[in-house]
This record gives structure tokens, sequence and C-alpha cells, in this order.
């Protein structure tokens, strides 16, 4: 039997390379107007995965969104489940006259790989099925990885949400989530709260004011109001080490119609993006925003309505949690300099898996923190080959640990 402490670990960096590239030449957007899904996305992986002679399961969480999952067992002796994590849609491209190359051509140039998903995560997605296959081909080892490529993460994290149901989930002791992270170990994420206050007065004409309950004035208060609540949460809880400030930001107002001026409206709408550190109680921030619009539609006439519409909580992982030792350990052992830790500006399908599953959850993928979702998307090569060794030792760390 080959030794899993001595048995060498080798990365077919050709083939990561290959597949990142054939990953991002597919426009996995969610776009259901469009006939837009991660269907292909997901049919590449899966049969990737085949090709590895993996029994990976489809299913379908949404009407042509599957989730694809496969479980990889060491052939050894008893031990942990792993969990390697990433999605495979994308946002969209936005505007083309941004972009200087084709947002699917998947470039090749000084070291680059272009395009959307490039780095976020497509290119995660490939080193993690092939840090494993690296892992599998070097041994016998014990327990098990599961390798999840799921859906919508840039949406309401519909693929995290359906996986932290099922019964695999339940079995899993730690997640390296494979998000674009520029060389840091994310133990922690910022939470995220979505709401939406939806405003009902009376309509009436522009001339005739006093004969209206105009909710926009409503809107504009909430608008006007909301940096001294966020000031507030920042006094309370200071400028995260890694995480940065609370920030609760107006991202969507509706009402009126500029075809219609002179008519004042009987709807608005406001929206609301709250990102939180740890510590900060949403339930009380929640509360402090609703009471904010609805005093400022009690003296208007208006009605509110508070809707959560996602409420995603910070992560904060501890240090020396197995799943973080053993990503530090493998990324000092490839990179050879210290590991430096930082944390997720956003949220990922990690923070939903640790909410809803409860598992120990920590980012570490290639590409730029602050790339995701811009023009000119690109991830370098380097960071993805660099990647897929880490993933491959932390996973030998993990599930050999002797002080679990």
């Amino acid at each position: 039997m080959t030794s899993r402490a001595s048995s060498e670990i080798v990365v077919d960096d050709e083939a990561i390379i290959a597949f990142t590239r054939e990953l991002v030449r597919v426009r996995s957007v969610n776009d259901p107007a469009g006939a837009g899904s991660e269907a292909e996305a997901a049919d590449l992986v899966a049969e990737r995965m085949r090709s590895f002679g993996w029994d990976p399961v489809v299913e379908e969480v949404a009407p042509g969104r599957p989730n694809v999952v496969a479980v990889v067992d060491g052939g050894g002796d008893p031990g942990p489940t792993l969990m390697f994590e990433g999605h495979t849609d994308v946002v969209t491209e936005g505007d083309l006259a941004a972009w200087t190359v084709d947002p699917y051509g998947a470039d090749l140039r000084d070291g680059r790989i272009y395009g959307r998903g490039s780095a976020d995560m497509k290119s995660g997605v490939a080193a993690m099925l092939y840090a494993v296959k690296a892992l599998q081909d070097a041994g016998e080892f014990p327990g098990r990885v599961v390798v999840a490529a799921l859906v919508d993460e840039e949406g309401m994290m519909l693929g995290a949400k359906h996986f932290a149901r099922t019964a695999l989930a339940a079995e899993i002791d730690g997640v390296i989530v494979c998000e674009p992270e520029a060389g840091e170990i994310c133990p922690t994420s910022k939470g995220a709260v979505r709401l939406r206050l939806d405003l009902t007065g009376a309509m009436a004409h522009g001339a005739m004011p006093q004969e209206a309950r105009n909710p926009l004035a409503v809107a504009a208060a909430v608008v006007t109001g909301l940096p001294a609540l966020e000031k507030a949460l920042q006094d309370g809880h200071g400028e995260h080490e890694h995480l940065g400030w609370t920030y609760l930001t107006p991202t969507v107002v509706l009402g009126g119609d500029v075809d219609q001026i002179n008519v004042i409206p009987a709807t608005a709408t406001v929206c609301v993006d709250a990102r939180t550190v740890p510590g900060v109680d949403h339930a009380a921030m929640v509360a402090a925003v609703g009471d904010l619009a609805r005093r400022a539609g009690t003296a208007a006439g208006v009605e509110v309505e508070l809707t959560v519409v996602d409420d995603r909580p910070a992560v904060s992982t501890p240090l020396d949690d197995p799943v973080v030792r053993a990503l530090h350990r493998a990324h000092e052992s490839v990179v050879g300099e210290p590991a430096r830790y930082g944390g997720v500006p956003g949220s990922t399908d990690g923070t939903i898996l640790t909410r809803d599953a409860g598992l120990a959850t920590v980012v570490y993928g290639p590409g730029g923190k602050w790339i995701a979702h811009q023009a000119d998307e690109y991830v370098e090569v380097d960071e993805i080959l660099r990647c897929a060794r880490v993933y491959a030792h932390a996973a030998r760390e993990f599930l050999t640990e002797a002080d679990r």
C-alpha cells in the first residue's frame, strides 16, 4: 500500500488551465428571459467528474439549474469528510463597450486568463476538481472528500440552501470555499441583510399636494436617515480587522412615472443593502430601519411594509478549527511563506452552509479579491495552479490530522 505521508501529489497543470478556459467560454448567467442558466457549465463539471471515475449527483434546485456533487472516498481508514465548494453561475457581462476582450473568449495572454467568471469563480472550480483528483491519484487516504459545484451563488444562493438541507451536509466536518481571495485565508465573512420597504400613500394631482399622502417624502426620509443608523452601528462595533466597517446602503428607490411628472404617486419602494461585522444584532438593526420608516410614514399618513428579503449572518470560523489549520499549513508548505489572513467583503455560499447546516467554512481561492464583476475580469495562471496544490495538500492535512 502506498503511504499517504510519503506519496507525492502531482497536479495536472495543463488540464486545469484548459478546463478553466473551457468553463469561462460558457455564458452561465442566470437569465430566464434569454434561456440562460448554469446548466451547460454544470454539464461540463459533471462530465469531467465522470472522466475521473467519480459518480456525481446532478440535481436541479430550480428549472434548468442543477447542483453537481460528487463524493470521493479515500479507500483508506474511516475518517472525516472535507468539502470543496464552488459555484457555476456568473454575473452578466454588463456593458460590452467596457470590455477590451471577449467576455467569453477565455483569452490566455501574459500569464492571465481573461473573461467573465475567470476569477469568480470558474478557475476555483477547476482547481478544486483537479486538486482532489491529484490527491486521489497519490494513493489511499482516510475519510472522503465532497466536491460540490452549486448554482445561484450570485443570486439568492438557492444551490447552497438546497445542499444545506441534504443528509450529506450533516456529515461534513469542514468546508473550503474556493472563491477568489488573492492568496488570503479568509475564515471570516461579512454578514448581509437585504431589506425592502414598500410605502403606500394616496395619489393626487401635482397641483393639489394637500390631497395626497406622498410616499416619496417618506422614501427621502429613509434614505437621509440611514447614515445616522449606520454611524451608530459603526460606533458600537468599530472597524473589524479584516472586514472593515458595517454599512447600511440604500440601493433602490422606486416611485412615480417620468411620463406623468404632474402626478404624485400612491406607492414607492426603498431597498437597503446592509453589510455587517460579527457582533451586529441583525434583528435590532432591521427593527431600527423599520422604526425610521414608520416614524416618517406616520407623519405623512403613509403605510410602511418592511420585508427581509434575505438575512445572511457574519461568519467567523475560529483560527484553530481543523479546516483553517489544515489550510494554513498547506499554504505555508506550498507557497513557502507565512499565510496571510483576511476577510470576505461580501457573502459566499459558505455563509449559507454555516447558517443553515452549521458547517465550519473558510474561503481561499485564485483571483483578486476586488476583480469580481468588473469588465476585463481576469485570473493569474500561477494563482490557479498554486491554489490547486494548496487545496490538495490541505485535504491531506485535514483528513490525516492526528490531533483532531
